[in-house]
Order: structure tokens, then sequence, then C-alpha cells
């Protein structure tokens, strides 16, 4: 029986902010950020947008009336969650209108959480093949304000529904991969920013990347010539090409410059967007999929990553046809009708947020799916439909 993604959908908040303003506001070479780091555009989130709100957004692409009763699991991959104890697949239950009689939990691992729920769905499916699986991966990426992090912010979610006799991307059942406790990238639960040591972080996923494609290819025995594409976990853009440079004497040139030119169309959305966290790696594949020239029955490789750290590679064969399943109109309008901030504003609004006892001022939102106030410390989420 074939598994995997059905539908996918994708939300990021209307204001960014100019990757070159960023950098002449913290007295940066823009060629810093644009070159080194590979980003263009950063989405900033209004305080009435989190991990639910833009979850329900991106969800909403994919349900309807005939699909919502399908649903038997709904996982949330987050590192962003807005509480210690409730799953933020719960808010969700009621905002999606969802049945009651499905599973519905939070994973968290840092960056790799949604392929954790990706995998999960997988089984449940392979058990359950008349059911369906709902796996959002929601973040704000945060780092505080003139850190070197701070490039490497960004904002959004994506959703994909899965499902036996998939339109868009056949999972293979066919991975590698290996955990170690590495203290390179953390966020303690009193703070709202992580903290990171961005070099050594780079260094071990690179490690992770080069040690689990040598096992991917000796398990199953494959090489390079197999794959039209290999995605990776993008918190900016140049990190999956740093990874690739393991690739270079070691297969033949013309396949590498083909990953390469794959590898450029995967990247396009995460450079206006920024980072993702769990879902970086999904929105390459987005990407790879709306702007790629693509073959029929195309086989790709995905390279997941979380800090701390957990990695995994795992193979995927493109399904004729799967733009037929994405929402394509809506996700170009999206990434195109959004409101350039100056770095003032960004400043601004960064430092908000909703207290205990407070309303959201409706009239200020632009999204459907908002925090709208913080009762007895409890939040309470509202739409617009």
């Amino acid at each position: 029986m074939d598994i995997g993604i059905d539908k996918i959908g994708f939300y990021t908040p209307k204001n960014y902010i100019d990757i070159v303003d960023l950098a002449k506001a913290r007295n940066q070479d823009p060629d810093k950020f644009t070159i080194g780091i590979g980003q263009e555009k950063q989405a900033v989130p209004m305080p009435y947008e989190d991990a639910v709100t833009m979850a329900a957004e991106a969800a909403s692409q994919v349900l309807d009336d005939t699909n919502k009763s399908d649903i038997g699991l709904l996982i949330v991959g987050t590192e962003s969650s807005v509480d210690e104890s409730k799953a933020s697949a719960l808010f969700l239950t009621d905002l999606l209108g969802l049945p009651a009689d499905v599973r519905a939990f939070e994973i968290k691992e840092a960056c790799y959480g949604a392929t954790a729920g990706l995998q999960t769905a997988r089984d449940y499916i392979a058990a359950n093949p008349d059911k369906k699986a709902l796996v959002i991966a929601s973040d704000i990426a945060r780092y505080g304000l003139n850190t070197p992090g701070e490039v490497t912010q960004g904002a959004g979610a994506v959703a994909m529904l899965l499902s036996a006799d998939p339109r868009i991307l056949k999972l293979e059942n066919k991975s590698t991969f290996m955990s170690r406790n590495v203290g390179d990238f953390w966020r303690p639960t009193f703070s709202k920013t992580a903290f990171a040591r961005g070099k050594y972080s780079n260094q071990i996923y690179i490690e992770f990347f080069s040690t689990l494609w040598e096992q991917f290819q000796e398990k199953y025995d494959v090489t390079a010539a197999d794959f039209k594409a290999m995605l990776f976990h993008i918190p900016y853009t140049k990190m999956g090409s740093k990874a690739m440079k393991i690739l270079e004497g070691n297969i033949d040139e013309a396949k590498l410059s083909e990953l390469k030119a794959s590898y450029q169309e995967s990247i396009k959305f995460g450079k206006v967007v920024g980072n993702l966290y769990t879902g970086s790696l999904y929105l390459s594949l987005l990407s790879y999929l709306l702007n790629a020239n693509i073959d029929s029955n195309e086989e790709i490789l995905l390279f997941s990553y979380g800090s701390g750290s957990m990695g995994e590679l795992f193979s995927g064969k493109i399904q004729p046809g799967f733009k037929d399943a994405i929402d394509i109109k809506t996700i170009e309008n999206i990434l195109q009708n959004r409101n350039k901030i100056n770095i003032s504003e960004y400043e601004e609004i960064f430092g908000q947020g909703l207290e205990n006892g407070q309303k959201t001022d409706v009239k200020a939102i632009t999204s459907t799916y908002y925090l709208s106030e913080i009762k007895e410390n409890e939040r309470i989420y509202q739409s617009h439909n």
C-alpha cells in the first residue's frame, strides 16, 4: 500500500522585513546576510499570531467537509509551544472543527518534530488505511534583537494531510536516523528566545548528514544517481549547501550540478520567509514542488535535523499530477501579498505580547485565526470564519 502526503498547505505572517535593511540597522555588510547566510526577507509575526494560529491557517488549506471526518490522527511538531501541559493540537481540534474521535498531540524535538510526526502518521495509516492523518509543522524562530542569530529568524507553518494512495509524495519507508545528546542549540523553559552555538551546530548538522547518507547508501544499495533532488532542513538557505559539499569529488560532476540546481529551486521560499524550525524542511519540499521542473515519479531524498540532536534521512517519490492537489494560487497570494515594515516597526512588534487579562484589538487583525485574549492565564483563540 502506498502511503504519503496527499495535500499540503502553507502559511506565513503578512509582515516581513528586508534583510538588507536589517544588515544596515545592525551596521553589517549586507552581503554577509544576503550571500553569506543566503536570506532576502524575514517573516514577522504579530502578537496575536503563534504556533496555534499559524497551524490553523496552514491546515485550513488542506481540510474540507469531505475529509475532516476521515482524520484519526493530528500531530503538531513545534518548539514554539504555547503551554507546558496542553498540546497545541488540542486547540486546533476546536478551531478546525475536527471530530472528537481523533488522537491529537504535540511533538517536540527542535526542528525534527514534524518529521517524527510524519513517520508516526505513516505507521498509523499503515494500520488504518481508511483513515487520514494531519501533521503540522508550526514555529516562530526567535533569537532576540541584535543577536548573532537574528538574521535567521522567521515564522510560519506547513500542514500535510497523509493518506493511502497519496497524490503528492509517496513515502518509501526507507530511512536512516541517529540521535546524540549534543549542546548545539537549546531554549530553557524560562526563555522566549533560543541559545545556540552557531558554528558548532553547523558542524553537527554536516556530520549527521554525512553519516546518514553513508548509511543510507549502504542499507539500500543506492547512489546519488538514484535521486533527482536532495532537500534539506534550512534554517538559513546556505546551510544545506554546506552539507552538500561532502558530495564534491565523490559523485559525478554532472550529477552534482543537477543536485545543486535542484537545491536552488528548493530554497526560493525559504529565502523570503526565513527560519520555520520544524517546517523548514517541508517549506523546502513545497518550494521544490512549485518551482522545479519535475519528472513523473521522480525520487527525492529529504534530510531532517533537529538540534540537540536528532537526524533522519528518508526518501519519497513525487506522484504524477501532484500540482492538482496543491492550492497553488493561495500559496502564491500568501507570499506575494505581504507588507514590508521597517526595522523600527519590527523591533516594536518584537517586544509586544498579550498579557494575562488582555484582549486583542480585533480591528488590527489581518489573519483568519488569532489569539483573542488571555483570560485567567488561559489562551483563548477565535477565527473570522
